[in-house]
């Protein structure tokens, strides 16, 4: 067990803890090591979404640290299978949201399982649910792992939302560990049974819920570096009094930052890899990255106020549909709302932030955009709308000294 929480006689200035967070997620210093699966095994856990306009989510979480790695690159780290051992790389599950997670972690989320099995039911309503999952799970022992349309069917046939029987089934038997997803097809999950899918040494390995969790927490706190209880809380999923009472277990020290408004934790290891930037590449991020999931963080840590419009009435958005923020040095500068038309990369609005400076900002944003075209294989950049007006210049003649614009 760890010690703890200590308080250290010297606070941090927002710009030191700033950088501490952003060093701990992979975005500046030294960039994480071993490919996309060592970024996995760095952060603990990276989101999934089904939204896609520049890539996918988990895709832009590991170019937006690692540079313009191969897709099918990512995809295999995520997905394959790690050759000496022969077991998968990662499996999905419930963490800050449902999310891509190493392996190794599979015995860390049994009391969430557990938890989810005494509850008894999703969220959705399953008629003659025994019935049903007997039979999902008899056709993956026959057959092998399959897709939930290869299991019957994922919808009823009306919105997306309707899920057939059998996948409201397959889900409710992921929730409670009776089986597992450890590969994507096509972005389908694949399921499978976890004594056919999992390593040995995993099913047998059980340890105490309260090491569960201080397990958890102690992830969250490396991956961000420092942390409020509510931040730690929504890194793995958890209830802040759950966090709360396994900090004990954890060995954090608390600090006191300039300008938060709530005491924080410090990850021991944090300070001794420094808090300068030292990386300047200016990069978008997914409003699915683990540096920005979790609003009133971001507040807290970079005074920028995000919000994901993609569910808001088009008349309605302030700031677009897939409103990217642009990571410039430690600071987010702006905020970028692309597209795709062909092989030109649009940015359909670009907002630089108040108190920038707007030359600085028109090159950072200018290369990212640049960037980001070239590992989608964009040809071209095109710009939209551009908040505030005078930020155009540079951004465009930036993009044409790259070849872009």
């Amino acid at each position: 067990m760890g010690r703890a929480a200590t308080t250290r006689s010297a606070d941090l200035s927002a710009g030191e803890a700033r950088r501490i967070a952003l060093r701990a997620q992979g975005l500046v210093g030294s960039r994480p090591t071993g490919g996309p699966l060592g970024l996995l095994r760095h952060l603990r856990a990276v989101q999934l979404d089904t939204i896609s306009v520049l890539a996918r989510s988990h895709e832009l979480v590991a170019y937006s640290r690692l540079g313009a790695l191969p897709r099918k690159r990512i995809e295999s780290a995520y997905w394959g299978t790690d050759a000496k051992a022969g077991h998968p790389n990662a499996f999905e599950y419930w963490s800050h949201a449902a999310c891509v997670l190493p392996i190794e972690d599979w015995p860390n989320f049994g009391f969430k399982r557990e938890d989810r099995r005494r509850r008894g039911r999703r969220w959705h309503h399953l008629d003659d649910a025994e019935r049903v999952c007997g039979e999902v799970l008899a056709k993956l022992r026959a057959e092998g792992p399959l897709t939930a349309n290869q299991l019957g069917g994922a919808k009823k046939g009306g919105p997306w939302w309707d899920w057939s029987d059998v996948k409201v089934a397959v889900e409710w038997l992921l929730d409670i560990g009776d089986v597992v997803c450890t590969k994507r097809v096509g972005f389908q999950r694949v399921y499978d049974l976890p004594e056919r899918s999992l390593p040995s040494h995993l099913l047998d390995t059980a340890p105490p819920r309260d090491e569960q969790i201080a397990h958890l927490v102690r992830n969250a706190a490396r991956a961000l570096g420092i942390a409020t209880v509510p931040d730690l809380a929504a890194y793995c999923g958890l209830l802040t009094r759950v966090v709360a009472a396994a900090l004990p277990d954890v060995g954090l020290e608390q600090v006191t930052v300039e300008g938060w408004t709530r005491p924080a934790l410090l990850d021991p290891t944090a300070l001794a890899a420094g808090t300068r930037a030292r990386r300047s590449r200016g990069v978008l991020l997914s409003p699915f990255d683990s540096t920005i999931w979790f609003r009133p963080r971001v507040e807290q840590v970079f005074g920028f106020r995000h919000r994901l419009e993609a569910y808001v009435p088009k008349p309605q958005r302030v700031h677009g549909y897939f409103s990217m923020p642009v990571l410039l040095g430690d600071r987010l500068v702006a905020r970028v709302d692309p597209a795709r038309d062909d092989g030109t990369l649009v940015a359909r609005s670009v907002h630089v932030e108040e108190q920038v400076p707007i030359a600085e900002a028109g090159v950072g944003i200018a290369t990212a955009l640049a960037e980001a075209a070239t590992w989608v294989a964009a040809t071209s950049v095109a710009v939209e709308r551009v908040t505030p007006a005078q930020a155009r210049r540079p951004l465009e003649a930036t993009l044409g000294e790259l070849g872009l614009a």
